[in-house]
């Protein structure tokens, strides 16, 4: 199957092209998606000869994460998706940061603005989520975890001493080494593509605290 995975959430704006004999990807590590953004996709689907219209399937992050690169992200994918007649699949940030081998529990940790985080537990085949202020996310999501220990992934750095104040064991797990479009177009691999490129949403975590009209 060949997927082109593009990720405009976590950091910079990143694409990358997936297909059975290899890949290729291209990061920034700024909010660049608006001026490079299309060059960059451009750029992966030329290094492995190919056009929108020889894909099978794109694939976006959907966020949390970045509230302007999400959107701009999604509105790529919708249109380039639209354009070809091909099936679109969202991926989760907190998929694209959680590493497949993640032992249970997991919190899958999201920044967003400064204070202000979001977050996933996943607790064997249960998944609850929260956002909004540090604090009030780790008490929503926490609160009645008990004691044992607890895998982190993401975005970890603000939160490791305010979960082991709880009594919890931190385990803090690697993260992935590849740009996140590359992990998104990797989990598109085994996601199902939405009923239809419309259905595609994206999740802002926690909205902007000001936002223009």
């Amino acid at each position: 199957m060949r997927v082109l995975g593009i990720d405009g959430a976590l950091g910079g704006f990143s694409a990358a092209v997936l297909d059975g004999e290899g890949f290729s990807e291209a990061a920034s590590d700024r909010p660049d998606a608006l001026e490079a953004g299309l060059g960059r996709i451009a750029g992966v689907l030329a290094a492995r000869g190919l056009a929108v219209a020889d894909l099978d399937r794109v694939a976006v992050g959907i966020g949390p994460g970045s509230f302007t690169g999400v959107r701009i992200a999604v509105s790529y994918a919708k249109a380039l998706a639209l354009a070809a007649g091909l099936p679109l699949t969202g991926i989760s940030s907190y998929d694209v940061l959680t590493p497949e081998d993640a032992p249970d529990p997991v919190l899958t940790i999201v920044y967003g603005r400064p204070g202000v985080i979001s977050a996933r537990l996943r607790r064997g085949s249960d998944l609850r989520a929260a956002a909004g202020p540090v604090a009030n996310v780790l008490a929503t999501l926490l609160d009645d975890f008990g004691s044992g220990e607890l895998a982190l992934a993401g975005n970890t750095e603000d939160v490791s001493f305010a979960i082991a104040e709880r009594g919890i064991v931190v385990r803090t797990l690697p993260r992935r080494a590849e740009s996140p479009a590359l992990a998104v177009a990797r989990l598109a691999l085994i996601a199902d593509p939405s009923s239809s490129v419309h259905a595609v949403a994206p999740d802002y975590g926690e909205l902007p605290a000001v936002m223009r009209s």
